[in-house]
C-alpha cells in the first residue's frame, strides 16, 4: 500500500450531508488536542493530509480520505469546553450519528493520550464501542513524552483506567518519532486485505 498517496476527499458538518458508503471505513476518534492529526500525518507520510492545529477543537467537520479502495474518517475532536452547547450537540449528534449508522466502518482508531488516565469523554466513547461491538484499538498517543519507566507505569496504570483493557490491543505511539506507526499500518492492511477477500466470495456467489 503506497501510504503517502492518500487524497483528501471532503468535509461534512452535518451527517445528513455525508454521500451513502460505498467501500470500508477505518475511522479516527479522541478527544480534542490527543494528537490525532499529527498521527493521521505521520501513519500516512504527509505533512498536512490532516490539518494540525495548536487550538483544541479546530477539528469541527467529519474530515474524508481515500487510499485505494479504503476511505478514512477523521472524526471531530470532544471533549474541549470551551464551545458553545449548540455546537458541542451538533458535534455529539455528527460522530454518534456516523458511529451509529450502517456504513462498512470496520475498525476505529480511538486515540487515548498514554501520558494521563482516560478521561470521562475518553470512556464514553470505549463504552459506547464495547457495547455495540464496534471492532476498535486503542491508539496511546505522546509516548515519546514519556521515558521508557513511566511508559511502563502508564501502561500497567490503563489496565486498570480502562474497562476489559486485558481484550482491547493498546498500541503506543509517537507521531514525532514514528514509534507504532508500523503496527498501525500493518493492522489496517490486514483488515483491508480480509474484507477483499470476503467481498471477491460475495461476488463469486452472486455470479
Amino acid at each position: 500500500m503506497k501510504w503517502n498517496q492518500v487524497e483528501f476527499e471532503a468535509s461534512y458538518g452535518l451527517f445528513e450531508q455525508i454521500p451513502p458508503c460505498e467501500t470500508i471505513e477505518f475511522a479516527f476518534s479522541g478527544r480534542s488536542n490527543v494528537g490525532k492529526s499529527s498521527l493521521i500525518n505521520k501513519i500516512f507520510n504527509r505533512k498536512s493530509i490532516a490539518r494540525v492545529s495548536s487550538m483544541p477543537g479546530k477539528t469541527t467537520t467529519i474530515n474524508f480520505f481515500r487510499l485505494e479502495n479504503i476511505r478514512f474518517a477523521d472524526l471531530p475532536g470532544y471533549g474541549y469546553a470551551k464551545v458553545a452547547k449548540t455546537e458541542k450537540k451538533r458535534w455529539s449528534e455528527l460522530i454518534g450519528n456516523y458511529l451509529h449508522s450502517d456504513r462498512d466502518i470496520v475498525l476505529v482508531l480511538q486515540l487515548v493520550d498514554i501520558r494521563h488516565a482516560p478521561t470521562k469523554d475518553d470512556l464514553q466513547m470505549i463504552d459506547y464501542l464495547i457495547e455495540s461491538e464496534t471492532p476498535f484499538v486503542i491508539v496511546l498517543t505522546k509516548a515519546d513524552k514519556l521515558g521508557n519507566r513511566q511508559k511502563e507505569e502508564r501502561l500497567a496504570a490503563l489496565k486498570t483506567e480502562i474497562p476489559y483493557a486485558d481484550q482491547i490491543t493498546m498500541i503506543p505511539t509517537s507521531a514525532e518519532t514514528g514509534e507504532g506507526m508500523e503496527q498501525i499500518r500493518e493492522i489496517i492492511e490486514e483488515l483491508a486485505q480480509a474484507n477483499d477477500g470476503i467481498e471477491s466470495e460475495n461476488s463469486a456467489m452472486d455470479e
